[in-house]
């Protein structure tokens, strides 16, 4: 039987064949995707087809002795994903078939080994091999298998050998990768308890390779609805509108961490490049920003000599800081105010084992300013958010979500404009891909009414993160905004599309209504929204248009549902004022309206819209706004007038 040292480069059964060279396997001559593991699986079956290949000598196959791993989940893992891609089942295989406590037999018919060219992006060459490819085949096929055979040990043995990137270099072409996704890495760990560890991985390899900013990268956020996917990678490129998908997977075995990378041009599924990283948990983040610099190197993308020295930074952590890190910013991501409760409690704990972790500060800022939409005050959650933010950027000015952290307090709590706005142009310089940098920074844009310059900030949120509703929705406000309403009803439209229930859609379609003048059919929309949510007692907007439409009586219940509301959790006077607005009590709504001032609880993006024009031309109301800081950005002849006075010669 010929043997891969034999210089071999495809095997063939049924309808598949198995490329040696580029770890390829194809059915019909397209490509079937095989991770690094269940590859080499399907290699050692076939070399000694008919023979029982026992589990020992897969250990030995996939990871050498030198090498930690969960042996029997990893196998398993593998052999799982090789009988998917065969179409294989375990129960009644036509391939792949189990020995019980010993190992495994592949089954299937399989055609002596041969030598053949290489394919074309994975459509069959039906016509005969170029003379020039014919040439280099001829004289490089056994060092190259050679090279392949060595180096499918290597990627296993975590010594960082590139052997997908050397054994391809014969075969392509460099290829220019602009855009790029991470999917979720896979827990290999044995423990499903390690999910968050393994999701933990994912945002830390995504969001070093966001601060490449000559690299558009897809946010996690997107990624999450590709665990598990079976879609092919040239389905998700065109979804997602990429060129290149990392894949790979996570171990995590006591102390020890080891990550499994590879990169893949995903419109024609070619591997372009492997690794296999071993590192202590302590240098876990140095690991990180090494796999983000080799795949960096591996797209020939360009990094600018800022963004090479923050990728190589080295720093270490302490591991069970980073541990209680991660589960922080796990149930940040879920929301809810018992999860942010959670959170909260996760990243002290991070700052007690580590107080010189920087992030644990941040995460905690960022969970005390989403608090003040959880039921606190914003006198209670505020300055702590400001607090731990500067800790942070003490610790670590190079830290974009830090400094957007900080941004966000400054403009909605302390109302320091231009403060805001430094920090957010420093976050984003530092994290040009971050699709909730650029959507925070288009709601500061909005408003301080830099309508024109938010439109193509939160568009580019949403290249970054195409599958988020709330950035989608945001779209559609700045779209509202500038009057392009047609526009605005077809995003609302889509974002529907993406989460039928999410309730922005009706408030905003509801809005662009009250902007048109159609108070009516703004409460069509929302109490059909109502009614899709169980009929609660009416909220501030809907009692602001039954004020105003002449519904009293429902106005009047959507203050009491406020008032015991409040009795609950803290409520800004903003909501009542609101709904006193909508009943035509002005004098009442401008006390509310003033306390809300004192306590710094005005949502200003909502005080600076349609709901609010009817005091436009009220001294009171450009008073509120100019001490606010906002006067000139709400009334522009104001602003020309202070201007024509500054020039006007002495």
């Amino acid at each position: 039987m010929a043997s891969l040292a034999e210089g071999n480069r495809v095997m063939r059964f049924g309808a598949f064949e198995l490329d040696v060279q580029s770890g390829e396997l194809r059915k019909h001559g397209l490509r079937t995707r095989l991770t690094p593991q269940s590859f080499q699986v399907l290699l050692l079956l076939l070399e000694r087809r008919g023979e029982v290949v026992t589990r020992e000598a897969l250990r030995r196959k996939l990871w050498p002795a030198d090498t930690f791993v969960d042996f029997d989940m990893g196998l398993s893992s593998a052999v799982k994903k090789l009988r998917e891609a065969l179409g294989d089942s375990a129960e009644n295989p036509r391939f792949v078939e189990t020995i019980p406590r010993r190992g495994y037999r592949f089954i299937g018919g399989a055609d002596p080994p041969t030598i053949s060219a290489p394919d074309s992006g994975g459509i069959p060459d039906l016509g005969a091999p170029r003379p020039e490819a014919r040439r280099r085949w001829a004289w490089s096929a056994p060092a190259a298998l050679a090279i392949v055979a060595a180096g499918l040990i290597g990627l296993q043995a975590g010594r960082g050998r590139e052997w997908l990137a050397r054994s391809l270099a014969t075969t392509a072409s460099p290829i220019e990768i602009k855009s790029i996704a991470v999917l979720p890495l896979e827990n290999l760990s044995g423990d499903a308890a390690q999910d968050y560890f393994v999701d933990g991985m994912t945002d830390a390899l995504t969001t070093e390779l966001a601060q490449i900013g000559r690299l558009r990268v897809i946010s996690r956020t997107s990624m999450m609805r590709y665990r598990a996917t079976r879609k092919s990678l040239p389905e998700i490129a065109r979804e997602l509108n990429v060129e290149a998908v990392v894949e790979g997977t996570v171990v995590r075995v006591g102390p020890r961490v080891r990550i499994t990378a590879q990169l893949i041009h995903a419109p024609t599924d070619r591997h372009l490049w492997a690794r296999s990283y071993d590192r202590d948990m302590r240098d876990v983040l140095a690991l990180q920003e090494e796999v983000a610099r080799a795949i960096a190197q591996a797209v020939q993308v360009e990094v600018r000599p800022d963004e090479r020295r923050r990728l190589s930074q080295g720093a270490t952590v302490h591991p069970e800081a980073y541990e209680s890190y991660l589960k922080g910013r796990f149930y940040w991501s879920m929301r809810g105010r018992e999860n942010m409760r959670k959170a909260a409690r996760y990243f002290e704990r991070a700052i007690a084992e580590d107080p010189g972790y920087a992030p644990a500060y941040s995460g905690l800022s960022d969970t005390y300013r989403q608090s003040d939409q959880d039921g606190l005050a914003p006198s209670e959650c505020m300055p702590k958010a400001e607090a731990a933010a500067r800790k942070a950027l003490a610790l670590d000015d190079t830290l974009a979500e830090a400094h957007a952290s900080l941004a966000g307090v400054l403009y909605r709590y302390r109302w320091d404009w231009d403060g805001a706005e430094r920090e957010f142009r420093r976050s984003l310089e530092l994290d040009p891909n971050s699709a909730e940098g650029r959507r925070a920074y288009a709601i500061y844009l909005l408003t301080v009414r830099r309508d024109e310059e938010a439109l193509p900030q939160v568009q580019r949120a949403q290249e970054l993160s195409p599958f988020s509703p709330v950035i989608s929705v945001e779209v559609a406000f700045a779209l509202m905004r500038l009057g392009r309403y047609d526009e605005a009803i077809q995003q609302l439209q889509k974002t529907r599309e993406l989460e039928p229930t999410f309730p922005r859609v009706d408030q905003t379609l509801a809005l662009m209504y009250v902007r048109q003048g159609d108070l009516r059919q703004a409460i069509a929309v929302m109490e059909k929204r109502r009614a899709r949510g169980g009929r609660g007692a009416p909220g501030p907007w809907l009692g602001y248009l039954y004020g105003a439409t002449g519904r009293s009586a429902d106005a009047l219940a959507a203050l009491r549902a406020l008032e015991e509301r409040s009795r609950q959790e803290y409520v800004s006077p903003q909501y009542f004022a609101l709904v006193q607005l909508g009943l035509g009590h002005k004098t009442k709504a401008f006390a509310l309206l003033e306390k809300a001032c004192e306590q710094r609880a005005i949502e200003v993006l909502g005080f600076s819209g349609p709901l609010f024009d009817l005091l436009h031309d009220d001294p009171r109301y450009r008073d509120l706004l100019g001490r606010m800081g906002l006067a000139a950005a709400y009334f522009p002849e104001r602003r020309a007038e202070s201007r024509l006075t500054a020039e006007k010669p002495r």
